[in-house]
């Protein structure tokens, strides 16, 4: 078996030998045949004493068409519709040669016009069969992954529409995966019904009702764009029916082409939880991103590195991808290079918070348009160490959106959160400062950039999110903890929250914060139970959930806008512009100095007092956490002085009332 696979799978020579058999003698047995069926088997003398030579002129013609029609070059074990229509040409073409020649040239050896129509059917028949046989051979003995392999696995499949009965086509054409489908479930087709031979046994709910999960191995959930509540209802069944189950990618991975739909993977909790998919127009997101240069700060986080995915396919002249970390940097460089983008990507290596680094790359590079997507968000970690936050969030943001200020960029995207609503925390609140910021620039005359902000809830899978932190915790046997059982969060996709960030972009103005209608919130002990059962475990028995407070600056809730601000509609149905009070420019410099000054000396407690100068919606949980970015104490009486020297600068600016609003 090893010989005949490596002669069928190596080598021009074995190609041209096997194809040329295959090709002259299924041409001749049709022909032959053909004048056999045409003489019902009795052919007379005076055509059988020409059949011989018939049959060499005939079939060097049908080789000759053959070759000029590209089937030898073709893969000799795989066979497609493309190569299926490219045979059937031949036989017409060569039909049509020899029927010409018949009747127009009067060939001694030419057959009959009703042999000529019977052999362009039945020679097509025997070439695509032969075809069709080799390729089976090769798939079901000849491939490595087949030898030896066991028993395979009955597979029913969820839904018989486009994708479900291309993923029983691939199942049956790789047989090496082990899987064979037997059975579609399907809300839409009639029990009993058969799709490209397959039986359709009823809808999903009949695994359970009826226990035909009894009589399968496993199921495939094929329904790549099926409401989430739908497919949590289908989940909910196939676990009663006790059969293990997987499903197939996105269809946002279908439709690049990153894989294939054999490629299944377990039902994560993102797709049980995704809302139902909000359709973003992409032709004025292309629009304001073809042939520009676009720069991407914090590129190499969950947020970043997607914007760079999607703009990539945008075609910009040249996308900047910004990020002080080279470990994250690096990934998403590689993607987009392996996706034919090293034509227009640079990965630039540099802080926001480094002035000159930052002005150089603005010098060199001058974008056009700019995501601004770094900074610290991670809640805890920065409750303790608020000088780090205001460093990153605020001054990073301040020093990137006066640089687009000052080199003429078009506009200047602040990605933000729903945690600066009315924040209990530094890092809503710092969000929620450089947001001020933005707007207060957006104030400042002689630019040209329009500032604009987008908020949004939690991203499903980004780093530190409760995802990835429950499946490490289920991993390790539990307990899955859940600081209260009434906490809630809006959740949305990385892709989801991308989209919105570039038809917002799309839409602004300046000035204005862009909000996603974000659907219901989700409880987060629901999904911590949720996770627990697509582990196939059962929550509160296999694996405790436990309750361990709120943390500091945590919320029960999130919102999504300021009492101050007015909500407006736009374009998009599912996008609201909001408007409120503007910053004053003069009132932000004074408060961005003065965070300059304080910082390296004041310590947490006064920092927070500062920022709730400043934001006045800020609740901030005093003392009890400390961090190694704070100076305990206040650094002594030369610190006190300049932390109340910040306070006076705050207030000369007028940042309490007509400042901030």
């Amino acid at each position: 078996m090893n010989t005949i696979y490596g002669f069928l799978a190596n080598g021009r020579a074995a190609r041209l030998v096997t194809l040329g058999t295959l090709y002259a003698g299924g041409s001749m047995v049709g022909l032959w045949l053909a004048y056999e069926l045409r003489f019902d088997f009795d052919v007379p003398e005076t055509l059988g004493a020409s059949l011989g030579a018939v049959l060499l002129w005939v079939t060097a013609l049908k080789l000759a068409v053959l070759y000029a029609f590209g089937q030898f070059e073709d893969s000799l074990s795989y066979f497609s519709t493309p190569d299926l229509k490219r045979i059937l040409g031949v036989c017409v073409a060569s039909a049509c040669f020899v029927a010409f020649g018949y009747e127009y040239v009067g060939m001694p050896w030419a057959p009959p016009r009703s042999v000529v129509l019977i052999d362009a059917l039945l020679g097509g028949l025997i070439l695509c069969s032969g075809r069709l046989g080799i390729r089976f051979f090769r798939e079901r003995f000849l491939t490595p992954q087949t030898r030896g392999m066991k028993r395979p696995r009955r597979v029913g499949v969820i839904g018989a529409g486009d994708t479900g009965t291309a993923l029983a086509r691939d199942l049956l054409a790789k047989g090496w995966l082990g899987l064979r489908p037997v059975a579609f479930f399907d809300d839409h087709r009639r029990p009993g019904s058969r799709v490209h031979g397959i039986a359709v046994w009823g809808p999903p709910e009949w695994l359970a009702e009826k226990g035909l999960g009894a009589r399968l191995d496993e199921v495939v959930i094929a329904m790549p764009s099926v409401r989430p509540a739908r497919l949590r209802e289908i989940v909910e069944v196939v676990q009663k029916s006790g059969v293990r189950f997987r499903t197939i990618p996105s269809m946002g991975q279908l439709a690049t082409g990153r894989v294939s739909v054999s490629s299944l993977r377990a039902v994560q909790i993102e797709d049980l939880l995704g809302r139902d998919v909000v359709e973003i127009g992409s032709e004025n997101v292309r629009s304001l991103l073809v042939g520009r240069v676009v720069m991407v700060t914090g590129a190499g986080g969950s947020i970043g590195s997607e914007l760079c995915r999607q703009i990539a396919a945008m075609e910009p002249a040249r996308l900047l991808l910004v990020e002080r970390s080279e470990a994250a940097l690096f990934p998403i460089e590689q993607e987009l290079l392996e996706m034919g983008q090293g034509g227009r990507v640079e990965a630039v290596v540099a802080d926001v918070t480094d002035a000159v680094r930052m002005g150089a790359v603005f010098g060199t590079h001058k974008p056009a348009v700019v995501f601004h997507a770094a900074a610290h968000k991670h809640v805890p970690m920065m409750e303790g160490q608020p000088a780090e936050a205001l460093r990153n969030n605020v001054l990073g943001t301040a020093q990137v959106a006066e640089l687009a200020w000052r080199h003429g960029t078009g506009l200047f995207l602040l990605v933000s959160t729903d945690k600066a609503i009315n924040p209990t925390n530094v890092m809503g609140a710092t969000k929620r400062l450089a947001e001020k910021v933005v707007q207060g620039l957006q104030q400042r005359e002689g630019g040209c950039t329009r500032f604009v902000a987008v908020r949004f809830g939690n991203v499903l899978g980004s780093s530190g999110s409760v995802v990835p932190i429950f499946t490490r915790q289920i991993a390790a046997g539990g307990p899955v903890k859940v600081t209260h059982p009434e906490v809630t969060r809006y959740f949305m996709t990385i892709p989801e929250a991308v989209s919105l960030v570039l038809q917002s972009a799309a839409q602004a103005e300046g000035g204005e914060i862009f909000v996603l209608d974000m659907g219901e919130p989700v409880k987060i002990a629901d999904l911590a139970r949720q996770m627990i059962e697509l582990s196939g475990l059962r929550p509160g028995e296999d694996i405790e959930v436990v309750f361990t407070g709120l943390r500091p600056g945590e919320k029960l809730f999130e919102e999504l806008s300021h009492r101050s601000e007015n909500v407006l509609a736009t374009e998009h149905p599912k996008i609201l512009r909001l408007r409120g009070e503007p910053a004053r420019y003069g009132a932000m410099k004074a408060i961005l100095e003065s965070l300059v000054t304080v910082l390296p000396v004041a310590s947490c407690d006064e920092l927070k007092v500062l920022l709730k100068r400043v934001v006045p919606e800020y609740q901030p949980q005093m003392g009890g956490v400390r961090g190694a970015g704070c100076v305990v104490g206040g650094g002594g009486e030369a610190a006190g002085e300049l932390v109340g020297a910040g306070e006076a600068q705050i207030q000369a600016g007028g940042a309490l009332k007509a400042g901030l609003g």
